[in-house]
């Protein structure tokens, strides 16, 4: 059911009875935390705080007219599905999650979410208006092409099958949850390894420094939902069957398929250094990483999830952040002080 806004019957000093159907009056009391990591996660959110008018696009529009046939049909399949993803999660987490889960704290970081997903959509705006005179020509990609429309009808279908039951029906909540995961931590990331792959060329370098602040995001995002599965599982052990969680399996695994058929889509048969070979090992290490992250035990036998053993060696080589970072193209010293995250919560 959804939550009451406030609940007279809460515990004195403590935000909430429990994630899930808890008693809480709302009140975000930093002395009575149930959930000590949520907080932490926030600070950290705002910590990584940034604005996409700040990231410098002038030379990658300059870099797109001269981009090949190809690439400049590759970025903007990249584009189209970032814009389709962050434009759905800006909606979902604040109205098909947030509704149910009874604690202030995680409230919170769920709310952030909402308005970081909002960001990246101004991101991806940014990014566009750069590089495209005809800016609909890529807003509007998911209507004519349908490998991409395919892909986005089952993300959809997930969201609405479990979205719309899930205030009342707690199993209906891992999967919305399991779907979160599969979304953030899996469908972004062969248009993220595509995006770096420009820059590793010396292409795009605005466009790789934009994905490179949405995919710190999303490691947040990640970070958020990892916690709250693990919590609900703890409070809610009966909940995770054996039927249960081979769904979620199942999820993870129809996510991976997916996601390897849009990976080799829109590379077109290879590119220096991600090859259709590279994408299906990269995304199989991916979810495996995904699954890892939530307590479960593997699916794709034999694949490495360390991050030294990464099928795309390159890739955290340009999604990372440290406190100073040398620019890869210009030697340039760049300061990121607005925080960095890792995932140990």
């Amino acid at each position: 059911m959804k939550k009451k806004l406030f609940d007279v019957k809460c515990p004195v000093g403590r935000t909430t009875t429990g994630i899930l159907h808890g008693k809480t009056s709302g009140v975000i009391n930093l002395e009575g935390l149930k959930y000590q990591w949520a907080y932490d996660l926030w600070e950290k959110m705002l910590a990584n705080t940034w604005f996409a008018k700040e990231v410098d696009m002038t030379r990658d529009a300059s870099d797109y007219k001269v981009l090949l046939p190809v690439e400049k049909k590759r970025y903007d399949r990249i584009m189209a599905q970032l814009i389709f993803m962050d434009g759905v999660q800006t909606n979902n987490t604040p109205d098909n999650v947030n509704s149910w889960i009874t604690a202030p704290e995680i409230n919170m970081c769920i709310v952030r979410q909402a308005m970081e997903e909002a960001l990246h959509s101004q991101a991806y705006g940014v990014m566009v208006q750069s590089i495209s005179t005809n800016t609909n020509e890529i807003f509007e990609m998911w209507r004519e092409d349908q490998t991409l429309f395919n892909k986005n009808k089952h993300i959809l279908d997930v969201y609405e099958k479990y979205g719309e039951i899930a205030e009342s029906d707690d199993e209906a909540k891992i999967y919305m949850i399991v779907a979160n995961q599969c979304l953030e931590g899996i469908y972004f990331y062969s248009g993220f390894a595509g995006m770096y792959s420009f820059a590793r060329n010396g292409k795009m370098i605005g466009s790789s420094e934009m994905i490179r602040f949405i995919q710190r995001d999303e490691i947040a995002h990640l970070t958020l939902f990892a916690n709250i599965f693990k919590e609900i599982r703890k409070e809610f052990p009966h909940l995770f069957t054996e039927r249960v969680l081979e769904n979620v399996r199942e999820m993870f695994k129809a996510a991976a398929e997916l996601e390897i058929t849009w990976g080799k889509y829109i590379t077109e048969g290879g590119i220096l250094g991600l090859s259709p070979a590279l994408i299906e090992e990269f995304i199989k290490y991916l979810t495996n990483k995904r699954l890892e992250e939530l307590g479960l035990p593997v699916i794709y036998e034999g694949v490495s999830t360390s991050d030294d053993r990464c099928p795309l060696p390159w890739f955290y080589s340009f999604s990372s952040f440290n406190d100073q970072k040398i620019n890869f193209f210009e030697g340039n010293v760049v300061n990121y002080s607005k925080g960095s995250l890792d995932m140990n919560f």
